[in-house]
Protein backbone atom coordinates (compact mmCIF):
# COMPACT_ATOMS: atom_id res chain seq x y z
CA UNK A 1 0.00 0.00 0.00
CA UNK A 2 2.76 2.71 0.94
CA UNK A 3 4.77 1.48 -2.67
CA UNK A 4 1.21 2.52 -4.32
CA UNK A 5 1.01 5.79 -2.09
CA UNK A 6 4.59 6.18 -3.56
CA UNK A 7 4.51 5.78 -7.38
CA UNK A 8 1.23 7.91 -7.24
CA UNK A 9 3.29 10.87 -5.54
CA UNK A 10 5.65 10.49 -7.79
CA UNK A 11 3.80 9.98 -10.86
CA UNK A 12 1.98 13.58 -9.69
CA UNK A 13 5.76 15.45 -9.19
CA UNK A 14 6.64 14.05 -12.64
CA UNK A 15 3.23 15.01 -14.42
CA UNK A 16 4.23 18.57 -12.85
CA UNK A 17 7.91 18.61 -13.84
CA UNK A 18 7.05 17.84 -16.95
CA UNK A 19 4.16 20.80 -17.57
CA UNK A 20 7.49 23.28 -15.94
CA UNK A 21 10.95 21.99 -16.24
CA UNK A 22 12.65 25.26 -15.44
CA UNK A 23 15.37 25.68 -12.75
CA UNK A 24 14.57 27.57 -9.17
CA UNK A 25 15.78 30.77 -9.63
CA UNK A 26 16.50 30.64 -6.14
CA UNK A 27 18.20 26.82 -5.20
CA UNK A 28 18.39 25.93 -8.92
CA UNK A 29 16.07 22.47 -7.92
CA UNK A 30 13.66 21.28 -10.56
CA UNK A 31 10.70 20.46 -8.31
CA UNK A 32 7.28 22.34 -8.49
CA UNK A 33 4.14 22.32 -6.64
CA UNK A 34 0.67 24.58 -7.36
CA UNK A 35 -0.80 26.83 -4.85
CA UNK A 36 -4.66 27.41 -4.79
CA UNK A 37 -4.17 30.71 -6.96
CA UNK A 38 -2.55 28.05 -9.59
CA UNK A 39 1.25 29.79 -9.49
CA UNK A 40 3.78 27.37 -9.45
CA UNK A 41 6.40 27.13 -6.40
CA UNK A 42 9.46 25.43 -5.42
CA UNK A 43 8.53 22.57 -2.93
CA UNK A 44 12.75 22.77 -1.57
CA UNK A 45 12.81 26.67 -1.03
CA UNK A 46 8.92 27.26 -1.21
CA UNK A 47 9.89 30.51 -3.93
CA UNK A 48 6.62 31.01 -5.87
CA UNK A 49 7.45 32.23 -9.35
CA UNK A 50 5.00 34.67 -11.80
CA UNK A 51 4.49 31.43 -13.93
CA UNK A 52 1.24 29.78 -13.21
CA UNK A 53 -1.28 26.87 -14.61
CA UNK A 54 -4.98 26.76 -13.94
CA UNK A 55 -5.58 23.44 -12.29
CA UNK A 56 -9.15 21.54 -12.68
CA UNK A 57 -8.56 18.85 -10.61
CA UNK A 58 -7.06 18.24 -7.37
CA UNK A 59 -5.49 15.30 -8.41
CA UNK A 60 -1.92 16.72 -9.90
CA UNK A 61 -1.49 18.26 -6.06
CA UNK A 62 1.90 16.19 -5.41
CA UNK A 63 1.30 15.94 -1.35
CA UNK A 64 -0.86 17.54 1.61
CA UNK A 65 2.23 19.47 2.70
CA UNK A 66 0.83 22.48 0.32
CA UNK A 67 -2.02 23.23 2.54
CA UNK A 68 0.82 24.11 5.32
CA UNK A 69 2.06 26.35 2.91
CA UNK A 70 -1.63 27.79 1.57
CA UNK A 71 -4.84 27.04 1.43
CA UNK A 72 -5.04 24.18 -0.60
CA UNK A 73 -7.38 24.15 -4.13
CA UNK A 74 -10.86 24.42 -3.99
CA UNK A 75 -11.82 21.78 -6.67
CA UNK A 76 -14.38 23.26 -8.78
CA UNK A 77 -17.86 22.63 -8.89
CA UNK A 78 -19.14 20.50 -12.14
CA UNK A 79 -21.29 23.38 -13.68
CA UNK A 80 -18.75 26.43 -11.69
CA UNK A 81 -17.66 27.52 -15.58
CA UNK A 82 -20.86 27.37 -17.58
CA UNK A 83 -21.58 27.69 -21.13
CA UNK A 84 -20.31 31.13 -22.70
CA UNK A 85 -24.33 31.69 -23.91
CA UNK A 86 -25.95 35.00 -25.45
CA UNK A 87 -28.39 37.71 -24.57
CA UNK A 88 -30.55 36.15 -27.34
CA UNK A 89 -30.38 32.81 -26.01
CA UNK A 90 -31.72 33.05 -22.25
CA UNK A 91 -34.74 35.10 -24.02
CA UNK A 92 -35.34 32.08 -26.01
CA UNK A 93 -35.36 29.64 -23.28
CA UNK A 94 -37.73 32.28 -21.80
CA UNK A 95 -39.91 32.07 -24.38
CA UNK A 96 -39.98 28.64 -25.30
CA UNK A 97 -40.97 27.63 -21.42
CA UNK A 98 -43.53 30.39 -21.63
CA UNK A 99 -45.06 28.39 -24.59
CA UNK A 100 -44.68 25.53 -22.92
CA UNK A 101 -46.52 26.84 -19.86
CA UNK A 102 -49.70 27.66 -22.69
CA UNK A 103 -49.28 24.14 -23.63
CA UNK A 104 -50.57 22.93 -20.50
CA UNK A 105 -53.14 25.04 -20.14
CA UNK A 106 -54.91 24.04 -23.19
CA UNK A 107 -53.12 26.15 -25.59
CA UNK A 108 -52.66 24.70 -29.53
CA UNK A 109 -48.67 22.83 -29.87
CA UNK A 110 -49.09 25.40 -32.89
CA UNK A 111 -48.94 27.84 -31.24
CA UNK A 112 -45.29 26.78 -29.76
CA UNK A 113 -43.77 25.28 -33.24
CA UNK A 114 -44.88 27.20 -35.85
CA UNK A 115 -46.23 30.54 -34.76
CA UNK A 116 -44.66 31.58 -31.85
CA UNK A 117 -41.53 29.92 -33.86
CA UNK A 118 -41.81 31.47 -36.48
CA UNK A 119 -41.83 35.14 -34.77
CA UNK A 120 -39.14 34.62 -32.78
CA UNK A 121 -36.89 33.55 -35.90
CA UNK A 122 -38.56 36.60 -37.21
CA UNK A 123 -37.51 38.65 -34.76
CA UNK A 124 -33.76 37.64 -34.98
CA UNK A 125 -33.82 38.34 -38.83
CA UNK A 126 -35.06 42.13 -38.08
CA UNK A 127 -32.34 42.61 -35.27
CA UNK A 128 -30.13 41.15 -36.99
CA UNK A 129 -28.93 38.38 -34.98
CA UNK A 130 -29.62 35.53 -36.99
CA UNK A 131 -31.11 34.15 -40.03
CA UNK A 132 -29.59 36.99 -41.96
CA UNK A 133 -26.82 36.59 -44.22
CA UNK A 134 -24.17 39.04 -41.72
CA UNK A 135 -25.41 39.07 -38.33
CA UNK A 136 -23.95 41.32 -36.25
CA UNK A 137 -20.53 40.83 -34.39
CA UNK A 138 -19.79 41.59 -30.54
CA UNK A 139 -16.50 42.82 -29.70
CA UNK A 140 -15.26 40.99 -32.98
CA UNK A 141 -17.15 37.42 -32.32
CA UNK A 142 -20.02 36.23 -34.30
CA UNK A 143 -22.92 35.73 -31.91
CA UNK A 144 -24.29 32.22 -31.03
CA UNK A 145 -28.16 31.92 -31.39
CA UNK A 146 -29.63 28.63 -31.30
CA UNK A 147 -30.41 28.31 -34.91
CA UNK A 148 -30.27 24.19 -35.64
CA UNK A 149 -32.52 24.08 -32.13
CA UNK A 150 -34.72 26.67 -34.01
CA UNK A 151 -35.11 24.54 -36.84
CA UNK A 152 -36.06 21.31 -34.99
CA UNK A 153 -39.59 20.90 -33.78
CA UNK A 154 -38.89 21.49 -30.21
CA UNK A 155 -36.83 24.69 -31.16
CA UNK A 156 -35.48 24.76 -27.01
CA UNK A 157 -35.81 21.66 -25.56
CA UNK A 158 -32.15 20.65 -25.35
CA UNK A 159 -30.78 24.05 -25.43
CA UNK A 160 -27.36 23.45 -26.88
CA UNK A 161 -25.14 26.27 -27.63
CA UNK A 162 -23.84 26.98 -31.65
CA UNK A 163 -19.74 28.09 -32.65
CA UNK A 164 -21.47 30.21 -35.32
CA UNK A 165 -24.97 31.63 -36.55
CA UNK A 166 -24.44 31.97 -40.07
CA UNK A 167 -27.58 30.46 -41.76
CA UNK A 168 -28.43 28.49 -44.93
CA UNK A 169 -30.36 31.25 -47.22
CA UNK A 170 -33.88 30.27 -47.57
CA UNK A 171 -36.23 30.93 -49.91
CA UNK A 172 -39.57 32.67 -50.00
CA UNK A 173 -39.96 35.86 -48.92
CA UNK A 174 -40.52 35.57 -45.24
CA UNK A 175 -36.92 35.49 -44.74
CA UNK A 176 -34.36 37.73 -46.89
CA UNK A 177 -31.39 37.37 -46.50
CA UNK A 178 -29.79 40.54 -45.77
CA UNK A 179 -26.72 41.18 -48.16
CA UNK A 180 -25.59 44.74 -46.14
CA UNK A 181 -22.29 44.30 -44.40
CA UNK A 182 -22.23 43.91 -41.28
CA UNK A 183 -22.38 46.52 -38.39
CA UNK A 184 -20.77 46.00 -35.04
CA UNK A 185 -22.28 47.49 -31.88
CA UNK A 186 -21.63 50.88 -31.67
CA UNK A 187 -18.59 51.31 -29.67
CA UNK A 188 -18.66 53.50 -26.53
CA UNK A 189 -15.77 54.39 -24.37
CA UNK A 190 -16.32 52.82 -20.94
CA UNK A 191 -15.60 54.73 -17.38
CA UNK A 192 -13.71 52.93 -15.22
CA UNK A 193 -16.76 52.25 -13.10
CA UNK A 194 -18.67 50.32 -15.99
CA UNK A 195 -15.66 48.40 -17.39
CA UNK A 196 -15.60 46.42 -13.92
CA UNK A 197 -19.00 45.13 -14.07
CA UNK A 198 -19.51 41.66 -15.50
CA UNK A 199 -21.52 39.61 -16.55
CA UNK A 200 -22.77 36.00 -17.21
CA UNK A 201 -23.83 36.24 -20.66
CA UNK A 202 -21.05 36.92 -22.92
CA UNK A 203 -22.35 40.23 -25.10
CA UNK A 204 -24.71 40.92 -21.76
CA UNK A 205 -22.35 44.50 -21.49
CA UNK A 206 -22.59 45.10 -25.01
CA UNK A 207 -26.28 44.01 -24.93
CA UNK A 208 -27.30 46.81 -22.46
CA UNK A 209 -25.26 49.37 -24.37
CA UNK A 210 -26.09 49.00 -27.76
CA UNK A 211 -28.35 51.79 -28.86
CA UNK A 212 -29.33 51.88 -33.01
CA UNK A 213 -32.03 53.68 -34.34
CA UNK A 214 -35.30 51.58 -35.09
CA UNK A 215 -34.11 48.15 -33.31
CA UNK A 216 -36.20 47.32 -30.33
CA UNK A 217 -34.21 45.25 -28.28
CA UNK A 218 -35.96 41.94 -26.33
CA UNK A 219 -37.21 42.25 -22.99
CA UNK A 220 -39.00 39.92 -20.50
CA UNK A 221 -42.60 41.87 -21.02
CA UNK A 222 -41.57 42.06 -24.75
CA UNK A 223 -41.83 38.03 -24.11
CA UNK A 224 -45.09 38.21 -22.92
CA UNK A 225 -46.11 40.56 -25.88
CA UNK A 226 -44.71 37.59 -28.45
CA UNK A 227 -46.67 35.29 -26.45
CA UNK A 228 -50.17 37.66 -26.94
CA UNK A 229 -49.21 37.98 -30.53
CA UNK A 230 -49.56 34.43 -30.84
CA UNK A 231 -52.49 33.75 -29.14
CA UNK A 232 -53.95 36.53 -31.26
CA UNK A 233 -53.09 35.01 -34.17
CA UNK A 234 -54.37 31.99 -33.25
CA UNK A 235 -57.58 33.43 -32.13
CA UNK A 236 -57.41 31.02 -29.09
CA UNK A 237 -59.49 31.53 -25.96
CA UNK A 238 -56.66 33.61 -23.51
CA UNK A 239 -57.14 37.05 -23.66
CA UNK A 240 -54.16 39.68 -22.60
CA UNK A 241 -56.28 39.59 -18.88
CA UNK A 242 -56.04 35.92 -18.74
CA UNK A 243 -52.14 36.06 -19.74
CA UNK A 244 -51.41 38.66 -17.12
CA UNK A 245 -53.73 36.77 -14.52
CA UNK A 246 -51.60 33.53 -14.89
CA UNK A 247 -48.50 34.93 -15.00
CA UNK A 248 -49.70 36.02 -11.36
CA UNK A 249 -50.73 32.44 -10.82
CA UNK A 250 -46.74 31.41 -11.83
CA UNK A 251 -48.59 29.23 -14.26
CA UNK A 252 -46.79 31.57 -16.63
CA UNK A 253 -42.91 32.33 -16.10
CA UNK A 254 -42.22 35.88 -15.91
CA UNK A 255 -41.26 37.11 -12.70
CA UNK A 256 -37.52 35.97 -11.87
CA UNK A 257 -37.56 33.87 -15.64
CA UNK A 258 -33.80 33.19 -15.41
CA UNK A 259 -34.58 30.75 -13.06
CA UNK A 260 -35.83 28.47 -15.96
CA UNK A 261 -32.50 28.70 -17.52
CA UNK A 262 -30.35 25.49 -17.22
CA UNK A 263 -27.69 25.27 -14.08
CA UNK A 264 -24.92 26.04 -16.77
CA UNK A 265 -25.98 29.40 -18.13
CA UNK A 266 -24.46 31.39 -14.74
CA UNK A 267 -26.37 34.91 -14.51
CA UNK A 268 -24.49 37.62 -12.20
CA UNK A 269 -23.72 41.56 -13.42
CA UNK A 270 -25.35 43.14 -16.26
CA UNK A 271 -27.65 40.42 -16.83
CA UNK A 272 -29.77 41.45 -14.00
CA UNK A 273 -31.05 44.20 -15.20
CA UNK A 274 -32.17 42.45 -18.49
CA UNK A 275 -33.63 39.35 -16.89
CA UNK A 276 -34.59 39.97 -13.82
CA UNK A 277 -38.22 41.38 -13.50
CA UNK A 278 -39.31 42.18 -9.75
CA UNK A 279 -43.03 43.45 -10.62
CA UNK A 280 -46.00 42.37 -12.19
CA UNK A 281 -47.15 43.20 -15.60
CA UNK A 282 -48.98 45.66 -16.75
CA UNK A 283 -51.68 45.50 -19.10
CA UNK A 284 -51.06 49.25 -20.81
CA UNK A 285 -47.47 48.41 -21.00
CA UNK A 286 -47.55 45.05 -22.21
CA UNK A 287 -50.12 45.84 -25.02
CA UNK A 288 -48.64 48.75 -26.23
CA UNK A 289 -45.05 46.11 -26.52
CA UNK A 290 -47.55 44.19 -28.46
CA UNK A 291 -48.18 46.45 -30.84
CA UNK A 292 -44.20 48.00 -31.21
CA UNK A 293 -43.48 44.40 -31.50
CA UNK A 294 -45.88 43.78 -34.63
CA UNK A 295 -44.60 46.50 -36.48
CA UNK A 296 -41.03 46.13 -35.57
CA UNK A 297 -41.84 42.31 -37.54
CA UNK A 298 -43.69 43.96 -39.88
CA UNK A 299 -46.16 41.22 -39.56
CA UNK A 300 -49.15 40.86 -42.07
CA UNK A 301 -53.08 41.25 -41.32
CA UNK A 302 -53.82 38.77 -38.29
CA UNK A 303 -56.88 36.22 -39.38
CA UNK A 304 -59.80 37.53 -39.06
CA UNK A 305 -62.22 37.97 -35.78
CA UNK A 306 -65.81 36.73 -36.74
CA UNK A 307 -68.65 36.36 -34.85
CA UNK A 308 -67.98 32.70 -34.00
CA UNK A 309 -64.06 33.52 -32.17
CA UNK A 310 -63.98 33.68 -28.57
CA UNK A 311 -62.29 36.91 -29.31
CA UNK A 312 -66.09 38.58 -30.85
CA UNK A 313 -67.20 41.00 -28.68
CA UNK A 314 -70.67 38.98 -27.99
CA UNK A 315 -69.11 35.80 -27.15
CA UNK A 316 -66.92 37.88 -24.50
CA UNK A 317 -70.09 39.34 -23.09
CA UNK A 318 -71.65 36.76 -22.45
CA UNK A 319 -68.35 35.24 -20.89
CA UNK A 320 -68.16 38.17 -18.50
CA UNK A 321 -72.05 38.49 -17.63
CA UNK A 322 -71.64 34.83 -16.39
CA UNK A 323 -68.74 36.19 -14.45
CA UNK A 324 -70.52 38.92 -12.61
CA UNK A 325 -73.41 37.00 -11.57
CA UNK A 326 -75.93 39.22 -13.73
CA UNK A 327 -78.66 38.17 -15.83
CA UNK A 328 -78.49 36.43 -19.46
CA UNK A 329 -81.35 38.02 -20.97
CA UNK A 330 -78.57 40.94 -20.66
CA UNK A 331 -76.84 39.56 -23.47
CA UNK A 332 -79.58 40.45 -26.07
CA UNK A 333 -79.12 43.97 -24.99
CA UNK A 334 -74.97 43.64 -25.62
CA UNK A 335 -75.62 42.59 -29.08
CA UNK A 336 -77.66 45.21 -30.02
CA UNK A 337 -75.14 48.01 -28.42
CA UNK A 338 -72.16 46.07 -30.25
CA UNK A 339 -74.32 45.95 -33.51
CA UNK A 340 -75.31 49.70 -33.31
CA UNK A 341 -71.62 50.60 -32.50
CA UNK A 342 -69.70 48.83 -35.23
CA UNK A 343 -67.77 47.24 -33.00
CA UNK A 344 -68.60 43.30 -34.21
CA UNK A 345 -67.28 43.99 -37.81
CA UNK A 346 -64.61 41.98 -39.09
CA UNK A 347 -62.58 44.74 -40.14
CA UNK A 348 -62.78 46.60 -36.77
CA UNK A 349 -61.89 43.54 -34.48
CA UNK A 350 -58.96 42.22 -37.07
CA UNK A 351 -55.42 43.59 -35.90
CA UNK A 352 -53.03 45.11 -39.26
CA UNK A 353 -49.97 45.75 -37.88
CA UNK A 354 -48.94 47.27 -41.20
CA UNK A 355 -52.33 49.05 -42.34
CA UNK A 356 -51.79 53.29 -42.44
CA UNK A 357 -54.36 53.93 -39.90
CA UNK A 358 -53.50 50.81 -37.30
CA UNK A 359 -56.06 50.10 -35.36
CA UNK A 360 -55.88 48.28 -31.97
CA UNK A 361 -58.57 46.79 -30.19
CA UNK A 362 -58.58 45.59 -26.26
CA UNK A 363 -61.07 42.91 -26.29
CA UNK A 364 -61.88 42.22 -23.40
CA UNK A 365 -62.00 45.75 -22.30
CA UNK A 366 -64.39 46.45 -24.77
CA UNK A 367 -66.41 44.09 -23.83
CA UNK A 368 -66.90 44.72 -20.34
CA UNK A 369 -67.61 48.48 -21.62
CA UNK A 370 -70.28 47.21 -23.31
CA UNK A 371 -71.74 46.02 -20.17
CA UNK A 372 -71.08 48.62 -18.22
CA UNK A 373 -72.99 50.97 -21.03
CA UNK A 374 -75.71 48.28 -20.84
CA UNK A 375 -75.97 48.90 -16.91
CA UNK A 376 -76.46 52.41 -17.11
CA UNK A 377 -79.02 51.97 -20.07
CA UNK A 378 -81.23 50.35 -17.89
CA UNK A 379 -80.40 51.67 -14.47
CA UNK A 380 -78.50 54.90 -15.06
CA UNK A 381 -76.55 54.32 -12.35
CA UNK A 382 -77.09 57.74 -10.48
CA UNK A 383 -77.27 56.58 -6.94
CA UNK A 384 -81.29 56.94 -7.25
CA UNK A 385 -82.98 54.92 -10.09
CA UNK A 386 -81.43 51.41 -9.42
CA UNK A 387 -82.57 51.47 -5.63
CA UNK A 388 -86.19 52.53 -6.72
CA UNK A 389 -86.63 49.75 -9.33
CA UNK A 390 -85.12 47.37 -6.50
CA UNK A 391 -87.67 48.44 -4.51
CA UNK A 392 -90.47 47.08 -7.16
CA UNK A 393 -88.39 43.96 -8.02
CA UNK A 394 -88.37 43.16 -3.91
CA UNK A 395 -91.77 43.68 -4.01
CA UNK A 396 -92.84 41.42 -7.08
CA UNK A 397 -90.70 39.20 -5.65
CA UNK A 398 -92.17 38.63 -2.52
CA UNK A 399 -95.83 38.02 -4.13
CA UNK A 400 -94.78 35.74 -7.29
CA UNK A 401 -92.27 33.49 -5.28
CA UNK A 402 -93.33 30.69 -7.74
CA UNK A 403 -92.21 32.69 -11.09
CA UNK A 404 -89.11 34.05 -12.34
CA UNK A 405 -87.79 36.40 -10.03
CA UNK A 406 -86.90 39.77 -11.08
CA UNK A 407 -83.45 41.08 -11.06
CA UNK A 408 -83.17 42.87 -7.65
CA UNK A 409 -80.22 45.65 -8.34
CA UNK A 410 -79.48 45.90 -4.53
CA UNK A 411 -79.70 42.15 -3.66
CA UNK A 412 -77.12 41.89 -6.52
CA UNK A 413 -74.88 44.65 -5.49
CA UNK A 414 -74.48 43.22 -1.60
CA UNK A 415 -73.96 39.75 -2.59
CA UNK A 416 -71.33 41.04 -5.11
CA UNK A 417 -70.00 43.12 -2.50
CA UNK A 418 -69.30 40.30 0.19
CA UNK A 419 -67.69 38.07 -3.07
CA UNK A 420 -65.68 41.07 -4.16
CA UNK A 421 -64.66 42.30 -1.12
CA UNK A 422 -63.05 38.49 0.12
CA UNK A 423 -61.72 38.06 -3.48
CA UNK A 424 -59.76 41.25 -3.06
CA UNK A 425 -58.48 40.58 0.34
CA UNK A 426 -57.14 37.36 -0.75
CA UNK A 427 -55.59 38.83 -3.74
CA UNK A 428 -53.81 41.23 -1.56
CA UNK A 429 -52.59 39.17 0.87
CA UNK A 430 -51.04 36.80 -1.47
CA UNK A 431 -49.09 39.45 -2.85
CA UNK A 432 -48.28 40.49 0.33
CA UNK A 433 -46.71 37.08 1.04
CA UNK A 434 -45.13 36.61 -2.56
CA UNK A 435 -41.32 35.78 -2.10
CA UNK A 436 -39.46 38.00 -5.16
CA UNK A 437 -36.04 36.70 -4.05
CA UNK A 438 -34.95 33.44 -5.74
CA UNK A 439 -33.35 30.68 -4.38
CA UNK A 440 -30.56 31.28 -7.20
CA UNK A 441 -29.59 34.51 -6.13
CA UNK A 442 -27.97 37.35 -8.55
CA UNK A 443 -24.60 38.93 -7.79
CA UNK A 444 -22.66 41.48 -9.25
CA UNK A 445 -19.52 38.91 -10.10
CA UNK A 446 -17.99 36.47 -9.19
CA UNK A 447 -15.89 37.84 -6.71
CA UNK A 448 -19.60 38.30 -4.87
CA UNK A 449 -20.87 35.04 -5.63
CA UNK A 450 -19.87 33.57 -1.91
CA UNK A 451 -21.72 36.58 -0.19
CA UNK A 452 -24.86 36.07 -2.28
CA UNK A 453 -25.20 33.47 -1.34
CA UNK A 454 -24.68 33.28 2.06
CA UNK A 455 -26.96 36.43 2.22
CA UNK A 456 -29.87 33.65 0.58
CA UNK A 457 -28.73 31.05 3.59
CA UNK A 458 -29.13 33.57 5.90
CA UNK A 459 -31.95 34.86 4.96
CA UNK A 460 -33.88 30.86 3.96
CA UNK A 461 -32.90 30.19 8.06
CA UNK A 462 -35.08 33.16 9.37
CA UNK A 463 -37.73 32.53 7.15
CA UNK A 464 -37.57 29.17 8.67
CA UNK A 465 -37.06 30.49 11.96
CA UNK A 466 -39.93 32.66 11.83
CA UNK A 467 -42.55 29.70 10.27
CA UNK A 468 -41.33 27.78 13.17
CA UNK A 469 -42.53 30.66 16.05
CA UNK A 470 -46.22 31.75 14.39
CA UNK A 471 -46.43 27.97 13.34
CA UNK A 472 -47.29 26.49 10.21
CA UNK A 473 -49.81 27.45 8.12
CA UNK A 474 -51.91 24.74 6.45
CA UNK A 475 -51.21 24.96 2.88
CA UNK A 476 -53.90 25.77 0.25
CA UNK A 477 -54.82 23.52 -2.52
CA UNK A 478 -53.49 25.15 -5.67
CA UNK A 479 -56.96 25.01 -7.92
CA UNK A 480 -56.83 23.87 -11.49
CA UNK A 481 -56.48 27.19 -14.36
CA UNK A 482 -59.88 28.23 -15.61
CA UNK A 483 -61.11 31.27 -17.81
CA UNK A 484 -63.71 32.22 -14.55
CA UNK A 485 -62.41 33.70 -11.55
CA UNK A 486 -65.97 33.76 -9.85
CA UNK A 487 -67.72 30.47 -9.34
CA UNK A 488 -71.66 31.12 -8.60
CA UNK A 489 -73.31 27.84 -10.48
CA UNK A 490 -71.25 25.33 -7.84
CA UNK A 491 -72.98 23.83 -5.12
CA UNK A 492 -70.71 24.99 -2.28
CA UNK A 493 -70.72 28.58 -3.44
CA UNK A 494 -72.98 30.11 -0.98
CA UNK A 495 -74.56 32.71 -2.97
CA UNK A 496 -77.62 33.38 -4.96
CA UNK A 497 -77.28 33.35 -8.65
CA UNK A 498 -78.63 35.64 -10.70
CA UNK A 499 -78.25 34.19 -13.99
CA UNK A 500 -81.68 33.24 -14.41
CA UNK A 501 -83.73 36.11 -13.58
CA UNK A 502 -85.73 38.38 -15.15
CA UNK A 503 -85.29 42.03 -16.65
CA UNK A 504 -89.16 42.14 -16.85
CA UNK A 505 -89.37 45.20 -14.40
CA UNK A 506 -86.80 46.80 -16.27
CA UNK A 507 -87.98 46.69 -20.21
CA UNK A 508 -91.13 48.05 -21.99
CA UNK A 509 -92.91 46.87 -25.65
CA UNK A 510 -93.20 48.93 -27.85
CA UNK A 511 -94.40 47.62 -30.97
CA UNK A 512 -92.72 44.02 -32.21
CA UNK A 513 -89.63 45.36 -30.00
CA UNK A 514 -88.70 45.95 -26.05
CA UNK A 515 -87.03 49.25 -24.99
CA UNK A 516 -85.61 49.82 -21.64
CA UNK A 517 -88.48 51.43 -19.26
CA UNK A 518 -85.67 54.14 -18.29
CA UNK A 519 -85.44 56.71 -20.97
CA UNK A 520 -82.50 59.32 -19.13
CA UNK A 521 -78.55 58.67 -19.78
CA UNK A 522 -75.54 60.81 -18.37
CA UNK A 523 -72.69 60.58 -20.69
CA UNK A 524 -69.28 59.84 -18.96
CA UNK A 525 -67.59 62.36 -20.74
CA UNK A 526 -68.89 65.58 -21.93
CA UNK A 527 -65.40 66.40 -23.80
CA UNK A 528 -62.40 64.69 -24.79
CA UNK A 529 -58.68 65.33 -24.78
CA UNK A 530 -57.03 66.60 -27.76
CA UNK A 531 -55.63 64.57 -30.37
CA UNK A 532 -51.89 65.07 -28.61
CA UNK A 533 -52.64 64.30 -25.34
CA UNK A 534 -51.94 61.00 -23.47
CA UNK A 535 -55.28 59.73 -22.87
CA UNK A 536 -58.28 60.55 -23.95
CA UNK A 537 -60.32 61.44 -20.91
CA UNK A 538 -60.04 61.75 -17.32
CA UNK A 539 -61.42 60.01 -14.19
CA UNK A 540 -61.74 61.29 -10.65
CA UNK A 541 -64.01 58.93 -8.28
CA UNK A 542 -65.60 62.26 -6.76
CA UNK A 543 -67.46 63.04 -9.84
CA UNK A 544 -69.43 60.00 -10.52
CA UNK A 545 -72.18 57.75 -8.73
CA UNK A 546 -71.19 55.33 -6.49
CA UNK A 547 -73.01 52.35 -8.08
CA UNK A 548 -70.74 53.50 -11.22
CA UNK A 549 -67.80 53.60 -8.96
CA UNK A 550 -68.78 50.18 -7.58
CA UNK A 551 -68.95 48.50 -11.00
CA UNK A 552 -65.77 49.57 -12.85
CA UNK A 553 -63.99 48.43 -9.90
CA UNK A 554 -65.22 45.17 -10.27
CA UNK A 555 -64.58 45.23 -13.65
CA UNK A 556 -61.10 46.29 -13.75
CA UNK A 557 -60.18 44.40 -10.53
CA UNK A 558 -61.20 41.01 -13.36
CA UNK A 559 -59.17 42.36 -15.91
CA UNK A 560 -55.88 43.47 -13.68
CA UNK A 561 -56.54 47.04 -15.55
CA UNK A 562 -56.66 50.43 -13.76
CA UNK A 563 -59.92 52.20 -13.35
CA UNK A 564 -59.71 54.89 -15.57
CA UNK A 565 -58.81 52.62 -18.47
CA UNK A 566 -61.89 51.33 -18.29
CA UNK A 567 -63.63 54.75 -17.69
CA UNK A 568 -62.00 55.53 -21.32
CA UNK A 569 -63.25 52.84 -22.85
CA UNK A 570 -67.00 53.58 -22.25
CA UNK A 571 -66.56 56.95 -22.53
CA UNK A 572 -65.07 56.08 -26.17
CA UNK A 573 -68.56 53.43 -26.57
CA UNK A 574 -70.23 55.91 -25.70
CA UNK A 575 -69.20 58.18 -28.47
CA UNK A 576 -70.12 56.01 -31.02
CA UNK A 577 -73.00 55.20 -29.85
CA UNK A 578 -74.61 58.62 -29.61
CA UNK A 579 -72.72 60.60 -31.96
CA UNK A 580 -75.43 62.25 -32.42
CA UNK A 581 -75.71 63.66 -28.68
CA UNK A 582 -72.40 64.55 -28.69
CA UNK A 583 -72.10 66.84 -31.62
CA UNK A 584 -75.35 68.65 -30.30
CA UNK A 585 -73.22 69.04 -26.91
CA UNK A 586 -70.53 70.48 -29.73
CA UNK A 587 -72.53 72.62 -31.54
CA UNK A 588 -73.84 74.03 -28.07
CA UNK A 589 -70.72 74.96 -26.76
CA UNK A 590 -69.65 76.70 -30.34
CA UNK A 591 -72.98 78.85 -30.28
CA UNK A 592 -71.64 80.11 -26.26
CA UNK A 593 -68.53 81.09 -27.54
CA UNK A 594 -70.08 83.02 -30.29
CA UNK A 595 -72.57 84.81 -28.09
CA UNK A 596 -69.50 85.26 -25.32
CA UNK A 597 -67.54 86.95 -28.74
Amino acid sequence: MLGRVKESRTWNLGCLQKAFTDRCSQCAAVSWGLTDEGKYYCTSCHNVTDRSEEVVSTAVIPNTKINSISRGLRQRSKHEKGWDWYVCEGFQCILYHQAEALETLGVSPELKNEVLHSFWKRYLQKSKQAYCKNPVRTSGRKAKVLEDNLQSSDWGSDFELLSDTTCPPESGAEFQSDSQTPKPFPATKRSSKSASVCSGSVDGVEYSERKEKGLLKMTVPRTLALCYLSLLWQRETITLSDLLRFVEEDRIPYINAFKVFPEEMKVYGRDKGIFAVESWPDYEDIYKNMIEVAVFLDLPRFPDITEDCYLHPNTLCMKYLLEVNLPEEMYTLTCQVVKLTGIGEVDFLTFDPIAKMTRTVKHDVQAVAVIVLVLKLLFLLDDKLEWSYSDLAEAYNEGHKEETPQFDFRKWYQVMKKTFDEKRRKWEEARAKYVWKTKRPLYRSHIDKSVAYKRREMVENLQKQFSALIGSAPEVERQAPSSFQLNWTGEDTGSPCFHGHSLQGLLISKGQALITKNSLYWLSTHKFCKSYCKHVTTYEESNFSLSYQFILNIFSFLLRIKTSALHEEVSLLEKKLFEKKYNESKRSSRSKKVRRH
